[in-house]
């Protein structure tokens, strides 16, 4: 077959990145009919954000306790594995009785979609060194349109058939994509044969060992406070301030999705000039989104201006970030992935459960100035990383 950039070849890539789309965006299904949900169990904005905030929990502890395994074990297994357990969760969300059923399997669904944390990892062994901003670029710029999609469609089928066939369809398309990993994913050799005890410990000290990946993560996780919380708080707050249903708020996913368009752009970006930079303009432009999201309750445009620009702003530095984490070490790929991975959707999580509250007890301006104080915390971060590197040259 022929080459792409780094050495994978076309076929590869494009699995890869169809993977990435397909699983990827499964985690916010819920996203555009959560004020469905809670129409229909009964229950208000702080009990029907649990269905996103243990999705995310879900995905954290996938992140802690199933990524690491990809170091040990071959990675098509894994994924496959995981693949079939994903498709079980999304039939039981799409029948299930009770918001407590909901949550528990918004949990599951969660630890399953972890299985895309393989796929930075198979692209970055494959892939030359200068230039795998590009490679992570182009896979995750395939997740990033997954959210959109799925976030569009969840949010179109939950206005024209029920929330529960958004649920159902997921399902639909994950089985259609495991046919095609069945055939065509190659195995990936393992990078240690240590057990998985010793594995989960070894975490620890490659964490205590790397300053930068610690200083990376940490930023990450404050800016994905925000992220987690907007996506947590859209449909709520649309239908609370705005009487808008699952159909707008899934419309919320195209401008909420402007991302895709630097994700490569990022990538470029970093294999010429480092992280540094990439992450920092970044995050000055995560904040201006949160100016502009300040108006929501009051301008439907603000809405979609503010989702629009924080998504640029979260895509770019992800990138840059997830890029520098990769290169840690070859052999531990997996675990610093699983690092980077746990900070991002514990900030998620964090966000989540943050904004939901907030929004149920306080309003939306005080929602929005949780983001802003993790805006701000990551920015700190981002000149002590600065001034570390500055001063080991």
């Amino acid at each position: 077959m022929a080459e792409t950039e780094g050495g994978l070849s076309r076929g590869l890539m494009m699995l890869l990145a169809s993977t990435g789309f397909a699983v990827g965006g499964v985690m916010h299904v819920h996203s555009p009919v959560l004020g469905a949900m809670a129409q229909e169990f009964g229950v208000d904005t702080s009990l029907i954000g649990w269905v996103a905030t243990l999705t995310f929990a879900g995905y954290f502890a996938g992140l802690l306790f199933i990524v690491p395994i990809g170091d040990r074990v071959d990675k098509r297994r894994l994924i496959l594995a995981q693949l079939g357990v994903l498709i079980a969760a999304n039939l039981v969300l799409a029948t299930a009785s009770s918001l407590g059923v909901m949550i528990a399997g918004s949990f599951v669904l969660g630890a399953c979609v972890c299985l895309t944390q393989n796929l930075v990892p198979i692209a970055v062994g494959l892939s030359r060194p200068d230039e795998r901003g590009r490679v992570v670029g182009t896979v995750l710029m395939a997740m990033f349109l997954g959210f959109l999609f799925n976030r569009l469609a969840s949010g179109l089928i939950g206005a024209y058939f029920g929330w529960r066939w958004s649920f159902a369809f997921a399902a639909i398309v994950l089985s259609v994509l495991a046919c095609a990993l069945l055939l065509r994913l190659p195995s990936v050799a393992p990078t240690t044969r240590i057990g998985y005890g010793s594995l989960l410990l070894s975490i620890w000290p490659l964490l205590r060992a790397n300053r930068n990946l610690r200083l990376t993560s940490a930023t990450q996780f404050f800016l994905a406070i925000g992220y987690g919380g907007f996506w947590a708080t859209l449909a709520p707050m649309l239908l609370l301030l705005h009487g808008m249903g699952p159909a707008e708020a899934g419309l919320m996913a195209i401008p909420g999705a402007a991302g895709v368009f630097i994700s490569r752009a990022a990538g470029r970006w970093m294999d010429k000039s480092g992280a540094l930079p990439v992450v920092v303009t970044s995050i000055f432009v995560y904040i201006a989104s949160l100016a502009i999201l300040g108006f929501a309750a009051w301008w439907i445009g603000a809405i979609i201006i503010g989702a629009a620009v924080m998504d640029c702003g979260q895509r770019g530095a992800i990138v840059a970030n997830q890029t520098l984490v990769a290169g840690v070490d070859a052999d531990a790929r997996n675990r610093s992935n699983t690092i980077f991975g746990a900070h991002y959707w514990g900030g998620n999580t964090t966000g989540a459960f943050l904004a939901s509250m907030a929004l149920a007890y306080s309003g939306w301006i005080s929602v929005c100035l949780i983001f802003f104080g993790g805006a701000l915390v990551a920015l700190a971060l981002q000149w002590r990383l600065a001034a570390t590197t500055a001063a080991r040259r």
